[in-house]
């Protein structure tokens, strides 16, 4: 090739005048247009002004987040809390009912025992108006030969009367240490409560009982007579003479109080009150 061969350019080609002169036309009204619009808008007519969408941000959601936990376990503590208090309320009526069930067992046990020992006491006293008839109708009297005495036959009457039955009317009682009834005596006890059916206020003590009225021999009783063993000073066991041969003691805890013959355990003495 030589040296003065055409190369092409590789520039872009000018546009042409024509072109140009079409383009600022259009521009021209373009802008013109908008110049018009401009002239016949209101004159107090409002600038258009941008709003923008405001999004919450990341540390308002944290909280939002925080405040929804938070309210999600004070719900949960207080449902646990309102559980254990009927849980508790539960159980205390249950022990309620328990106790006032215990309660009326208790109250009908003892309810059916006074009940029982009402029995008891009025079959005592049957016995004791029993025995009472039997005494004053002379069934109680003793001869001679009953207490070794050669004296007439007599009757408990009076004051010797209600204390003969009184004593008999305690027969199969218990013996307890320092008893003074009304269902257990000890001997100086059941002496002293005895006189006191027919007035007679005795002292506690059995040797204070035997140091009291006149001395009387064994062979010279009478209903109501206070028999003691040991000294009349000193004695240590009291019963009551109640005729036919027979005195009523409260003895001992193996027999409690019982009616015996003279000669099942002679007496040391006897003294008379009334």
């Amino acid at each position: 090739m030589s040296q003065t061969a055409h190369i092409p350019s590789h520039r872009k080609p000018r546009r042409s005048a024509s072109k140009l002169a079409f383009r600022a036309g259009v521009a021209g009204g373009v802008l013109s247009t908008i110049a018009v619009a401009g002239a016949a808008a209101p004159a107090n007519a409002e600038p258009v002004t941008e709003k923008t969408l405001e999004m919450p941000t990341l540390g308002s959601l944290d909280a939002d987040l925080a405040s929804a936990v938070s309210a999600s376990a004070e719900a949960s503590q207080q449902e646990a809390l309102d559980q254990s208090l009927a849980a508790q309320e539960n159980a205390a009526l249950q022990k309620a009912a328990k106790d006032a069930k215990k309660a009326k067992a208790e109250a009908d046990r003892k309810a059916e025992a006074e009940k029982a020992e009402k029995a008891r006491a009025e079959a005592r006293e049957r016995a004791s108006r029993t025995a009472a008839r039997t005494s004053l109708s002379g069934t109680s009297s003793f001869s001679a030969s009953d207490s070794g005495s050669s004296s007439s036959s007599q009757v408990a009457t009076g004051s010797a009367a209600a204390i003969v039955a009184f004593a008999k009317a305690q027969i199969g009682d218990a013996y307890i240490s320092g008893g003074t009834g009304p269902n257990s005596w000890d001997c100086s006890g059941l002496v002293q409560a005895a006189y006191a059916q027919a007035g007679i206020d005795l002292p506690r003590i059995s040797y204070d009982q035997s140091s009291l009225g006149t001395s009387v021999s064994l062979s010279d009783l009478q209903p109501g007579d206070v028999l003691y063993w040991g000294s009349r000073s000193g004695s240590y066991h009291v019963a009551i003479y109640v005729g036919g041969g027979k005195y009523v003691g409260a003895q001992n805890p193996s027999t409690g109080v019982v009616e015996r013959d003279l000669d099942w355990d002679p007496p040391s003495g006897a003294v008379r009150i009334l």
